[in-house]
């Protein structure tokens, strides 16, 4: 699910690009910067299409997940709804708000309706990380719990890279989950509309029937797979007194990949069922957490650790977080037991032996409770299964030390020419992302003349003409066509475009990198003629940025030709 997110990341990336460079001089006083985790979420949890917005997405991306996610509330309440009313203005005047979107003054709308409330959620989640901190600074270690991940921070930073498998390999790994699978089929025998009661949710003969029906030995689980049902939203209340089956749910494996992880990710907070439970329930809160616990313990170890030793330390950490903890720890017989059988059930460990070991769905979860945690962890795709996009978009986050190790570790498994050919053929898919372009070139001219049929081939693409004619000229490749003054200046955008995103100061650092005002002021004569996807906002930068009169005149009437050419 990470690769997920970052492949959505890196989709929005070039439209949020143009988003900064237009906002300057058509939204100044917002701060662009602060639109992008609404627009991811958006991307993630409600449209495929990152331009399409209709009724009801603001509502569920500002009010339902922006406060799950947030790092700077405060920021936020003050700036992200003037940001995002900039964006959605942005989308409409650009053509890029996607057909089948409401209008942008409904958009408009919907945000002026919900800005109290958001700005109200805001304050709740600031409210309650204040609280958090008092209770920190005043309690101290009374707030840890035994399932906290805090106390394994360091080691957990200090863990090698984790590589994560491909999100085809962990949904059908997913699909394959005994413990979802039961959640479906006790959702399906609950049906449409069934009463519950207000003590017991079921009586004595339904609970028998419900476990006939789903097939389980006994009881015991029964509410635990009730509570997953919920949480996979497999099962739904209707009002007070009656429960319903998702209409979705039958369907359940999905035949979507990400319909699949979104479930799997759904129920993953269901570790914490694996929690032994007792008949008192003083003894059961004393070893509330030992499920997360163990998969900490598990993880800091490198992904395997055996049960005589995770049983040995867990037995001394139940003990320093609780008086009762060995009173508990006694009453639940084999306490990892439970555990261990429900993290099984859900596909996250394996037990061979005496070994525990995390799946590549473990890892995955595990990661994301850490992220969760927010904890630093080094934690990237497989190289086995690093595509040329995944490469060029992880490495754009590197030191260059350790980006220069992804890619001498992913070209050791494949031929360094059809490695040239890949790597352009994934900066060929956006025209519009020029951080990709520009790290794909900077890798394929390190691979020298074996990469020349890759370039050759990429004379053909627009946007790659420019670096393949300057490469094959270089390497003195015969009857190679010269750079013409289109693509030294197609250059010079992409630059421009990679040092606007880092800020107004490195944009307007990169405008003296060209020369003195009278310089510039020739370029912008030229460079309007060039048909770069981010011409029109760059020229407005430029007009907006340089502090030279003359220059930001020349920047007008050189985006005045472009707007006019076409």
């Amino acid at each position: 699910m990470t690769d997920r997110i970052e492949a959505a990341a890196a989709e929005l990336r070039p439209l949020l690009q143009e988003f900064i460079l237009w906002a300057p001089a058509n939204a100044p006083g917002t701060k662009p910067d602060l639109v992008g985790p609404a627009v991811l979420w958006h991307r993630l949890d409600a449209r495929d299409d990152v331009g399409l917005w209709q009724a009801g997405d603001l509502r569920a991306v500002l009010l339902e997940r922006i406060p799950q996610v947030v790092e700077d509330p405060d920021e936020a309440a003050d700036g992200m709804i003037p940001a995002l009313r900039s964006y959605l203005t942005f989308l409409s005047e650009t053509g890029r708000l996607a057909k089948g979107s409401a209008s942008l003054d409904a958009l408009l709308g919907e945000l002026g309706e919900i800005e109290d409330d958001f700005v109200e959620a805001m304050e709740d989640v600031l409210a309650e990380r204040d609280w958090d901190e008092e209770e920190d600074e005043f309690e101290d270690d009374e707030d840890e719990s035994l399932g906290d991940f805090e106390p394994f921070a360091d080691e957990i930073a200090d863990l090698p890279t984790i590589r994560l498998r491909p999100d085809s390999e962990l949904a059908a790994a997913a699909r394959g989950v005994t413990l979802i699978a039961q959640a479906r089929d006790l959702a399906l025998w609950v049906g449409s509309g069934r009463k519950v009661g207000e003590e017991t949710l079921l009586t004595e003969e339904e609970v028998k029937e419900a476990v006939r029906s789903v097939g389980l030995s006994d009881a015991q689980t029964l509410w635990n797979l009730w509570n997953l049902a919920i949480d996979l939203e497999f099962l739904a209340p209707d009002d007070d007194d009656t429960v319903s089956v998702d209409a979705d749910t039958a369907a359940w494996p999905f035949e979507d990949d990400d319909d699949v992880l979104d479930a799997w990710l759904l129920g993953l907070h269901s570790v914490d069922y694996g929690d032994p439970e007792l008949d008192d329930d003083d003894l059961t809160l004393a070893l509330s957490g030992l499920t997360r616990a163990l998969l900490v313990r598990v993880l800091v170890n490198g992904g395997s650790r055996s049960v005589g030793e995770l049983r040995e330390e867990l037995a001394e950490a139940v003990t320093e977080y609780d008086d009762l903890g060995p009173d508990a720890w006694a009453a639940a017989g084999d306490p990892l037991a439970p555990v261990l059988t429900w993290l099984t059930g859900y596909g996250m460990v394996t037990v061979e032996g005496d070994e525990v070991r995390l799946t590549p769905l473990g890892v995955e979860g595990v990661v994301h409770m850490v992220d969760d945690a927010d904890i630093d962890i080094d934690a990237r795709p497989a190289i086995d299964a690093m595509t040329a996009l995944d490469l060029l978009t992880l490495s754009a986050d590197l030191p260059e030390e350790e980006a220069d190790a992804e890619f001498a570790a992913w070209l050791g498994l494949r031929e360094p020419a059809r490695a040239a050919a890949e790597l352009l053929e994934a900066a060929a898919e956006d025209d519009a992302d020029a951080l990709v372009r520009v790290q794909a070139a900077s890798l394929v001219g390190s691979l020298g003349e074996v990469a020349v049929p890759a370039w050759s081939e990429a004379l053909k693409v627009p946007s790659l003409r420019p670096y393949a004619a300057t490469h094959l000229t270089q390497l003195d490749v015969e009857d190679a066509p010269e750079p013409t003054q289109a693509d030294t200046h197609w250059l010079i955008l992409d630059m421009w475009t990679l040092s606007a995103g880092l800020g107004r100061a490195e944009f307007v650092s990169s405008l003296h990198d060209i020369g003195p005002a009278q310089q510039i002021i020739g370029l912008l004569d030229v460079i309007w003629k060039v048909p770069h996807p981010h011409l029109e906002e760059l020229l407005e930068a430029v007009g907006e940025a340089h502090p030279d009169k003359q220059v930001g005149k020349a920047a007008k009437r050189a985006l005045f030709k472009a707007r006019s050419r076409g």
